[in-house]
């Protein structure tokens, strides 16, 4: 670096530290020098090394805080914070109590006496073991937003680019290079284009299943997180095109550190569920009315365990029957017990818990079971048309081409709606024996297509657009010309053998990234015949205003 590039950087990294850590900088509204200007770093250069470690101590990892999880005991305590449940607890307490004090006094010690306190607990310990499981399982929540985050990042540092440091070491002012399918490690001010388009995928934050087009010109201040077309943030997937970009948040402090604050907080401040205040107040009214019913149940006994004699119209000689006493005491707590539902928490538990499992099997994590019944008292969802309570998956469902006369059309139904290439297959399809029109339709979507789709765990997912991956595992549905088929071994060692097959027939030597106005993407391909060509994949709302035709000449143009 030269000396006039050494005086920038001091002078933008002490710029830099003069500022108040407190001011909120409102990079999307300012222009890249600004930007640049503000966080004391060339896009050439990148930080320094002694840079960054001030900025680590000021900012911290970049990486969401760890909150301390709820413990055993307070689960535990949490499970009997119900006025019924405490109800039944205290009156197998008492049973308990009476039963082994008749037989401390000479009674018979029978497993009979502690049948009843015996039953109650059992269903109190059942009723608590499983919301402890349920809570302790949606405790993970919070920890399910550390997966969406990035782990490594392609970085400039020191005039060096470093393309796997560790992302919890991101610093703002770090300058950062994205890729097609890279998780955006922190909230990042785009500096420039490298592709002629770029799109992230944002749905984790914003709901929104289509991908945003981004740009490097600022926007007003005043925009919302959807209208900030320059910023790309943490979490998020890039899905078309290259670019270079300025940190400007780390850790909790971006928008998806945010989300994880407020969902702290919820969990903090949890009102109750219109079934547990019914609940709840059920439980109230009855303990009232059992207690005034056992009471008067003992005092219409009084006269069995305490006697007296009138003397001079006074009472004298009182007589008390300690055993008499707490025998009508056990008549009063028996009838308290009979009159309580002590199945009724074990049954509203086992249906709530019930419901749990079929949301979790829906990927609906449920934090609180009572929350079930919320969820079942909506009468209205109110929502919009982008998907947001969709899997955001796409799959085709039917193929058509050109038939084997002029003018006439083929159709093939396509079975399967997952990003498995085994997830069912293509109808009547001549495995082996496609011809020039079917295989055409292959290449195009294997090679003009920037998608990926590979295997975790049980499940297959997708990078890029879910469009190309869809079109992707119809090309392995489809299989390879000569007799590759999905049954092969080689298709099982590679989720998307029969695309790459496709791709190293037609090499890619440019590309022609998808364009709003153009609303196609095209790749030129050196063929293994020789001969270049150019093939386009055009988007749907512009073959609505073309024939199928015009569709079928731009499949494949020799150049």
């Amino acid at each position: 670096m030269g000396k006039g590039g050494e005086d920038y950087g001091k002078r933008e990294k002490n710029d830099f530290e003069s500022q108040n850590q407190a001011d909120n900088f409102p990079a999307w509204a300012k222009e890249v020098k600004e930007c640049e200007e503000k966080y004391g770093v060339n896009r050439e250069f990148g930080l320094s090394s002694a840079d960054v470690e001030k900025r680590l101590k000021i900012h911290g990892y970049n990486e969401l805080e760890k909150h301390e999880g709820v413990s055993i005991f307070k689960l535990i305590l949490d499970q009997f914070n119900d006025t019924l449940v405490r109800i039944l607890l205290a009156a197998a307490i008492i049973s308990f109590v009476l039963a082994w004090y008749d037989g401390e006094e000479g009674g018979e010690m029978e497993i009979t006496a502690f049948v009843e306190p015996l039953v109650i607990f059992l269903i109190l310990i059942v009723n608590a073991i499983v919301g402890i499981w349920q809570e302790s399982n949606a405790e993970k929540a919070l920890e399910a937003l550390k997966e969406i985050q990035s782990e490594h990042a392609s970085v400039t540092r020191d005039r060096k680019k470093c393309s796997n440091l560790p992302a919890k070491e991101l610093v703002p002012g770090d300058i950062v290079e994205l890729r097609v399918g890279d998780k955006v490690p922190a909230d990042m001010r785009v500096l420039n284009l490298i592709s002629s388009t770029l799109r992230v995928e944002q749905g984790s934050l914003t709901g929104e299943s289509e991908a945003v087009s981004k740009t490097a010109k600022p926007v007003a201040e005043s925009t919302d997180i959807q209208g900030k077309k320059c910023m790309v943030f943490a979490g998020t997937t890039v899905v078309n095109g290259n670019c270079i970009c300025l940190v400007t948040e780390t850790g909790m402090n971006t928008e998806i550190g945010k989300v994880h604050s407020q969902i702290h907080e919820a969990a903090q401040n949890e009102e109750d569920t219109p079934l547990k205040k019914k609940l709840n107040e059920f439980g109230e009214v009855l303990t009232i009315l059992i207690g005034i019913v056992c009471a008067l149940v003992w005092l219409i006994n009084v006269k069995y365990f305490l006697t007296w004699e009138y003397v001079d119209g006074w009472p004298k000689n009182f007589k008390f029957s300690f055993e008499k006493c707490t025998y009508y005491f056990e008549i009063a707590v028996a009838l308290a017990v009979a009159a309580i539902p002590e199945g009724l928490p074990a049954v509203i538990t086992t249906c709530l818990a019930l419901g749990t499992r079929k949301m979790a099997q829906k990927n609906a994590l449920v934090r609180k079971l009572p929350s079930v019944e919320t969820l079942g008292c909506t009468t209205v969802i109110c929502s919009d048309k982008t998907g947001t309570l969709t899997t955001n998956q796409m799959a085709v469902s039917k193929l058509v081409a050109m038939g084997s006369r002029v003018g006439t059309l083929r159709s093939f139904n396509v079975e399967g709606t997952t990003y498995s290439p085994f997830d069912g297959k293509i109808e009547d399809w001549p495995v082996g024996l496609m011809d020039s029109n079917l295989q055409m339709i292959a290449k195009i979507a294997a090679v003009c297509n920037d998608a990926g789709v590979e295997q975790s765990g049980n499940h297959y997912v997708a990078g890029g657009l879910p469009t190309e991956a869809a079109l992707k595992v119809m090309v392995e549905k489809m299989g390879f010309p000569g007799g590759l088929d999905n049954e092969s071994s080689s298709v099982h060692e590679d989720v998307l053998a029969c695309c790459r097959l496709w791709n190293t027939m037609e090499q890619r030597i440019a590309t022609l990234e998808f364009d709003r106005e153009r609303k196609s993407m095209g790749v030129i391909v050196n063929s293994s015949s020789g001969k270049k060509s150019l093939l386009v994949k055009v988007h749907s709302s512009l073959l609505s205003s073309c024939r199928f035709s015009f569709l079928q000449l731009n499949c494949s143009v020799l150049l």
